[in-house]
């Protein structure tokens, strides 16, 4: 180094460091939260795109298709022509969402839709979630629900 050139000095860049950590230490865990949200306001969407199908099948036919515990894929022959494509879980993109019909061809007929993935509890409590709160369902006569 030439005379008078200055370097920074340790305590300088300790400090600095010191910064970037609080920095990262207040930042990420927002971001994850902000991830957990959107994963779950998927799920819900993806929901509300099943029952919509199924309302639209009930419409043309009278009657909800029979299912009990049926996995929701776009080639099922009952919802074929309701379905694009077939709806993937944000958070556990292996599961596939599930219906169960109720009384199908009666007046008193419901469906169930269940979703796969373990949301996390503190994105839940826009939908009725508690404490433990891990999973979302859609039913035709709750609407969106938390349940453990």
């Amino acid at each position: 180094m030439e005379e008078g050139e200055r370097g920074f000095t340790l305590i300088e860049m300790m400090v600095v460091v010191a910064i970037i950590a609080i920095l990262v230490a207040i930042l990420v865990p927002n971001f994850i939260r902000a991830r957990a949200q959107a994963q779950t306001a998927a799920c819900e969407a993806n929901l509300k795109e099943i029952a919509t199908a199924l309302e639209l099948y009930q419409t043309d036919h009278e009657a909800y298709p029979s299912a009990n515990a049926a996995p929701v894929v776009a080639s099922d022959a009952n919802l074929a022509p309701y379905l694009k494509q077939t709806p993937v879980d944000p958070v556990n993109p292996a599961g596939q969402y599930t219906y169960t019909t109720t009384n199908p061809t009666a007046g008193d007929a419901s469906y169930t839709i269940v979703c796969p993935g373990q949301h996390d509890p503190g994105t839940m409590s826009a939908i009725g979630g508690s404490a433990g709160s891990q999973h979302i369902e859609y039913s035709s006569a709750d609407g969106l629900t938390a349940s453990k």
